[in-house]
């Protein structure tokens, strides 16, 4: 009787110093912690999504904090989140366009050929490595939904097999262009709806062989441009956003249709 006795005296003194010892632990070795980053936590959406670039909302948050990102830095949040991160912060926003992702390609089931058919798994990236996937152009979007999969904000769906972004609901988060293995989604202003959807370096014949809609690289869009917003980079037209005054000019004199966006021009910019 005495031993069990003994023994529970005995784990309880040794209790009573390991929690001495722990809590002297816990205030000598604490990690100082700033109290804006806990505010600035607070204000932040809380998608976790790494569109900033840190991994999730805690780590922008310090990052913001430690001088490492901007108050503007969560894609998600938006100019109202920054204005609230800013006024933690002290310091003023900075005033800047929404961007949302883009996918570059409309080679869906109508436009582009098939060099044989996919029966497989139903990933982009899986495709993509079976001979860079189904589709005869091999820099056109497989639409198998990986990048519909990946964004968490509905954003994203499949049309005739092709990905088509929602804009009122991107987020600019960044996971589909981590995804996609073809790297055709790229970023935009969202206010610019002047886009070359085709991301093919191939010239002329060879790539209308493969889709009817995509860049043959005629130059056509860069001779009628009266601003020089058109860019020709690896025998593809690229528009300049910095330049771009959304005319349309390049939109009608298209051969292939490949450039999106509204076909008008005002006066004053004919003029």
């Amino acid at each position: 009787m005495n031993t069990v006795v003994i023994a529970v005296v005995v784990l309880g003194v040794m209790g009573l110093i390991f929690g001495v010892v722990l809590a002297f632990a816990s205030q000598k070795f604490a990690v100082e912690t700033d109290e804006r980053a806990d505010a600035i936590l607070e204000v932040l959406p809380g998608a976790n999504c790494g569109g900033c670039g840190f991994p999730g909302c805690g780590g922008l948050a310090t990052a913001i904090v430690e001088g490492n990102a901007p108050v503007n830095g969560c894609p998600v949040g938006g100019a109202a989140v920054a204005e609230k991160v800013a006024e933690i912060m002290g310091v003023r926003a900075e005033a800047g366009e929404r961007k949302v992702a883009k996918v570059i390609c409309k080679g869906d089931c109508e436009n582009a050929k098939n060099k044989y058919e996919y029966d497989g798994i139903t990933d982009c990236r899986t495709a993509n490595a079976l001979n860079g996937g189904a589709k005869s152009c091999k820099f056109g979007c497989l639409g198998l939904g990986t990048c519909k999969n990946a964004c968490k904000f509905g954003a994203i769906s499949i049309v005739n097999g092709l990905a088509v972004i929602d804009e009122d609901k991107c987020v600019n988060c960044g996971k589909c262009l981590e995804v996609c293995p073809k790297g055709i989604i790229t970023t935009k202003p969202v206010s610019k709806e002047i886009v070359v959807e085709c991301h093919s370096t191939e010239f002329g014949k060879a790539v209308k062989d493969k889709c009817i809609t995509g860049c043959i690289g005629c130059g056509m869009c860069e001779k009628e441009c009266k601003f020089d917003a058109i860019i020709f980079e690896n025998k593809l037209a690229r528009i300049d956003y910095d330049k771009c005054v959304q005319c349309g000019a390049c939109v009608r004199k298209c051969p292939t249709k490949v450039i999106k966006g509204k076909t008008i021009l005002a006066k004053e910019q004919i003029n």
